[in-house]
């Protein structure tokens, strides 16, 4: 088995997409930026994401029904800072966020976010993996953000996706060809 450490490091070099997970519990609100989060099954429609127990969200997110699952684009880097950044009171400016009906704190700058009814919560290791069914949506749409830039995470530093990074196959093809 190999130690944390290089285990850390394989991950460190692999690019994940970001989001920013808000829940509340009992009038508590929490944001905490993930790049652990990933689409399970389309039908049901079902996504999963971790968190580490020492989260200060942990705690939260163990006792929330349901969360807002807000995926990110590189507009939305503000954002993945505020959820990431510890000590801080990320609901102090009133004017960037608000509940839904429902209760949960939800940021509109995000393009599109997922509210999602946690089925599952799996203790794994050091981290807890939550399921959860996607049962409301704000999706982009097309002059609104739906052609956003991506916004990913690798190895400790936030990279913006754009036309200009797109790898083309055929590219390849072409370069073993001369």
């Amino acid at each position: 088995m190999i130690n944390a450490d290089d285990f850390k490091a394989a991950f460190r070099s692999h690019p994940a997409g970001v989001a920013l997970i808000t829940a509340d519990a009992h009038g508590v609100p929490i944001a905490l930026t993930a790049s652990s989060v990933s689409a399970v099954s389309a039908d049901p429609p079902l996504l999963m994401f971790s968190v580490s127990v020492h989260s200060s969200s942990a705690v939260v997110l163990r006792l929330a029904d349901t969360v807002v699952v807000h995926l990110l684009s590189a507009d939305n880097l503000d954002l993945a800072v505020l959820g990431a950044t510890s000590g801080i009171d990320r609901f102090s400016d009133t004017e960037r966020w608000r509940r839904l009906e429902t209760g949960e704190p939800v940021f509109d700058d995000a393009h599109t976010w997922l509210r999602a009814r946690i089925l599952h919560r799996i203790d794994a290791g050091g981290s807890t993996v939550f399921v959860g069914t996607a049962i409301e949506s704000r999706l982009a749409r097309e002059g609104s953000g739906g052609g956003a830039e991506g916004l990913v995470y690798q190895n400790r530093t936030w990279h913006r996706l754009s036309a200009e990074s797109v790898a083309d196959p055929a590219d390849l093809i072409r370069e073993s060809v001369r």
